[in-house]
């Protein structure tokens, strides 16, 4: 979450979370200091709306798309387990 509000700060200042909404990404509110409701803008709020968008979006989507992970697997034998 790109910024966390109080709710009377977030209504005191409803243009800036608006804004950085728009320009940092979602923008959370608390009441009672618990999230209560997240600001977002039409694009993202659209973005999640879309129909069809599944896993291989979410994942291309990532931060860390066309990350290389360099994972290791060993390659013993697995473990014995009593059933």
């Amino acid at each position: 979450m790109s910024h966390e509000w109080q709710l009377q700060d977030a209504k005191n200042r409803f243009s800036e979370v608006v804004e950085k909404a728009c320009d940092e990404g979602p923008q959370m509110v608390t009441k009672h200091g618990r999230p209560t409701v997240v600001v977002v803008s039409v694009k993202d709020y659209r973005r999640l709306r879309r129909k069809g968008a599944g896993l291989v979006d979410f994942l291309r989507q990532s931060p860390l798309n066309g990350v290389d992970l360099a994972l290791k697997r060993r390659r013993d034998l697995s473990r014995k387990v009593d059933l």
